[in-house]
């Protein structure tokens, strides 16, 4: 019996040890990003040439499909709709009855009174949600092996959350093995950094973020004050100014007529506080712009009467149809708006602008990064104020990244019909660095973590020639590593050698670049010549005379680094830091962004990691230096695996506690013979 009781014992250790090295991730609820989108592609061209996405099928994973809609009309495989299922309903019949699945579809290839960006490609619908509200992860995963079974090209899920979930990932990286092209929503949780969760952070998926539309209500607005910028956004409502308000800003409290009795306003621009100091009363924005108008006054900014800003819309049910915006509205947050209340004590003259910008990042597209070894979103499409298809056989204006996606899922369609071949990270290539890059509303460019490489240009897409891989380039760089070389392999469509002129723009002087092209790789140097720690931005533009492809580059100049050398598959580490580093926790992740080990080192010992598969790795060391931790970064190509050695990785459970459950068995053995002995 005693013996009995010490195995029980030593094999419930073991067993804990085991559950306590695993992953285990509950089944969560993902929000649907409500928020529609609109278009704004070029299609045309390839439209003309024939080329509309015929032979393609495309799977949206979503509320279902109407597919009684005239525009999106059949279910079968003379149909629209040719397949799919109903995961809510368990059936095949996937009919939305939310609509948000159907005007994702309508974007993709709708056929009718509206044309999807691919018309003739044919839809695969699977309904994971009734309500529109959420999704049941389970049921994504289900979708996804789904679409692979049924033979899929495309798979487009305009769902998301601002948090990672590693099963859909996992089922993701799946698909797109079996050579399908995954497109995902970035999602709607913008403007704040490092809201782009599952399934767009993914590194295999195509993300794509929001931008504004090809229609006159896309505005945007600028305030500069002695040169400084201040972040307003213009009301839903007013028109572009037909050139800048230049003039004094004074203070109206809350706007309203008795507020702007005594002040000053005529040819100045007015500055009051949203709502009221009134408890229940309602001060429209409409009130307060027709007041600021009817004193003279030349514009008005509304400032939050809470933390943020916010979008203000003049048009209201009680505003009647002939009431129009007379004098530029915008919006400004609080803080904003109390500082700039303090200011204007003294006689402070604003530059307020209001101007057309279709390619002006939407304010709600949910940003970067994801990760210290690829970017976050991959670029960006049109997502405000477009018409597409809905229930009931109607359509419906919308906005949002959930149907960004879909032009850019359509646009995939069309690269597919003209060239099959081409694998999901040879597509991903294309769309990527053929976007075009934009612009803030001061003619700066967007950060990568909020545009990618910029807006989708399908014309350039389709004409372009160059597949490019990798797509984007990082470089790690310090005192201790001053340069570092990339290689981008190219290959050409028409199997000619690749020619290209190569150029390179970077916010900031710290780094130089050097480059030479050796049949179909290009290899890239990047120099540190001043050692100032930061992060810096730009593009590399690869031009073979046809299309200008770019590539988009981050640099980060640290005061550390990190290598590491292979030997065999083992990777041994070494850490370059001052004379005070005192440990570094390693990470070694795969390109699927998996983790693959972690190690632990000092200056006087390494801890090696072992690789079993020959491929790229990324590493990250979190270097303790005094009372600081420092992070740094490095990639490796590991060309020689570790075959012969146990793969303990693969089962999930990390060597320390492999070694901790052989120190247990090892216990287990000597107690089991020392009471045989007994």
């Amino acid at each position: 019996m005693k013996r009995q009781k010490i195995i029980f014992f030593a094999f419930v250790i073991l067993f804990g040890v085991i559950l306590s090295s695993q992953k285990i991730q509950p089944d969560i609820t993902l929000e649907i990003l409500l928020d529609k989108s609109g278009k704004y592609v070029g299609a045309d061209y390839p439209h003309d040439l024939g080329f509309n996405g015929n032979g393609i099928k495309v799977a949206v994973i979503d509320t279902g499909v109407d597919y009684s809609h005239p525009d999106l009309f059949g279910f079968g495989p003379s149909g629209k709709v040719v397949g799919g299922y109903d995961f809510i309903e368990n059936d095949d019949s996937p009919t939305d009855t939310n609509g948000h699945g159907t005007e994702v579809a309508g974007i993709i290839a709708a056929n009718g009174s509206l044309k999807g960006i691919a018309p003739s490609a044919k839809i695969l619908a699977y309904r994971v949600s009734d309500t529109g509200e959420g999704v049941s992860s389970d049921l994504i995963i289900k979708a996804i092996h789904r679409a692979v079974v049924d033979g899929a090209n495309v798979i487009n899920i305009s769902l998301g959350v601002n948090r990672t979930n590693e099963r859909i990932d996992e089922a993701i990286n799946y698909a797109v093995k079996k050579g399908i092209v995954v497109v995902t929503a970035a999602g709607n949780n913008g403007p704040d950094p490092n809201t782009i969760g599952s399934p767009g952070k993914d590194p295999n998926t195509i993300t794509v973020g929001a931008t504004y539309n090809n229609i006159t209500s896309s505005l945007v607005a600028t305030l500069q004050i002695n040169g400084e910028r201040l972040q307003v956004l213009p009301m839903a409502g007013i028109k572009p100014t037909s050139e800048p308000v230049v003039a004094e800003i004074v203070f109206g409290k809350y706007g309203r007529a008795e507020d702007l009795i005594g002040v000053d306003a005529r040819g100045k621009i007015l500055l009051v506080e949203r709502g009221s100091d009134k408890k229940d009363e309602l001060v429209y924005f409409s009130d307060k712009e027709k007041n600021a108008s009817s004193v003279g006054a030349k514009a008005i900014i509304v400032y939050n009467n809470e933390q943020g800003i916010f979008l203000g819309e003049l048009n209201h049910k009680l505003t009647g149809p002939d009431y129009e915006s007379t004098i530029p509205a915008v919006s400004m947050s609080r803080e904003d708006g109390l500082s700039l209340k303090n200011r204007i004590q003294n006689k402070t003259i604003g530059t307020l602008n209001a101007f057309y910008h279709p390619d002006f990042v939407s304010f709600f597209s949910s940003r970067g990064p994801v990760s210290p070894f690829y970017i976050k979103p991959n670029l960006v499409a049109p997502g405000v104020f477009v018409n597409a298809t809905s229930i009931n056989g109607n359509y419906n204006l919308t906005s949002g990244t959930s149907f960004a996606a879909p032009h850019v899922s359509g646009a995939v369609a069309i690269l597919l019909q003209k060239n099959p071949e081409l694998a999901p990270h040879e597509i991903n290539s294309i769309i990527s660095t053929t976007a075009d890059p934009i612009s803030d509303t001061y003619e700066t460019p967007f950060p990568l973590e909020i545009s990618g490489v910029g807006r989708l240009n399908i014309t350039k897409a389709f004409n372009a020639n160059l597949i490019i891989t990798p797509y984007q380039v990082i470089f790690d760089l310090s005192p201790h590593i001053k340069t570092q070389t990339a290689m981008l392999q190219i290959k050409t469509i028409n199997h000619e050698s690749p020619k290209v002129n190569v150029d390179f723009k970077l916010n900031g002087d710290a780094v130089n670049f050097e480059h030479f092209l050796d049949g179909n790789n290009l290899y890239i140097t990047s120099n540190l010549v001043r050692e100032i720690p930061s992060e810096y931005q730009g593009m590399i533009t690869l031009d073979d005379g046809m299309t200008k492809h770019h590539i988009p580059v981050l640099v980060r100049v640290s005061t550390s680094s990190v290598d590491a050398v292979n030997d065999n598959g083992k990777l041994n580490f070494r850490v370059y830091s001052n004379d005070t580093w005192s440990y570094a926790k390693i990470s070694v992740y795969n390109d699927d962004s998996d983790l693959v080990s972690t190690a632990s080192i000092t200056p006087t010992k390494s801890d090696p990691v072992l690789i079993h598969e020959i491929g790229q790795y990324w590493i990250e060391a979190n270097v303790r230096d005094g009372n600081n931790t420092v992070n740094v970064y490095n990639t490796i190509f590991v060309e020689s695996s570790a075959k012969d050695q146990i793969d303990f990785s693969a089962i999930g459970i990390p060597q320390r506690q492999i070694l901790i459950i052989f120190g247990i068995m090892a216990i287990i053995a000597a107690v089991g013979i020392i009471i045989k002995k007994k």
